[in-house]
């Protein structure tokens, strides 16, 4: 599996800190463009100096996102729509079986309307 190179994860990182510095600082009404230049410098150099280890966490965070946290997403969320369906007996697939055929009826189509369908 090809990985992206650590600079490129340390200006992401830059990007999300400056991008929450200017959500946060905004709302607090204390927002300043020098304030902001400043922190956005002092964060991409500081990044780049600690790029590769960066990366790594990085890269082990990429794992327990997507190993744990999927999978308590999954169990939580999909899992109690599942239980919630078969409770109710809803089937949004329409998978009761009949004994007469799975075909749903349709309402007979004019033959003009099939030739002139748009």
């Amino acid at each position: 599996m090809e990985r992206s190179s650590s600079r490129f994860k340390a200006l992401a990182i830059t990007a999300g800190f400056s991008f929450w510095f200017f959500i946060i600082s905004n709302s607090f009404g204390l927002f300043s463009l020098e304030i902001f230049l400043v922190f956005i410098i002092l964060t991409i150099t500081v990044t780049q100096i600690f790029a590769v280890k960066l990366s790594k966490g990085l890269d082990i965070l990429a794992i327990v996102n997507t190993k744990i946290f999927l999978g308590i997403l999954f169990i939580f969320v999909i899992s109690v729509y599942g239980l919630i369906f078969r409770l109710l007996r809803i089937d949004p697939l329409r998978l009761k079986q009949s004994d007469n055929s799975y075909w749903l009826e349709m309402e007979h189509l004019k033959l003009d309307r099939i030739f002139k369908q748009y």
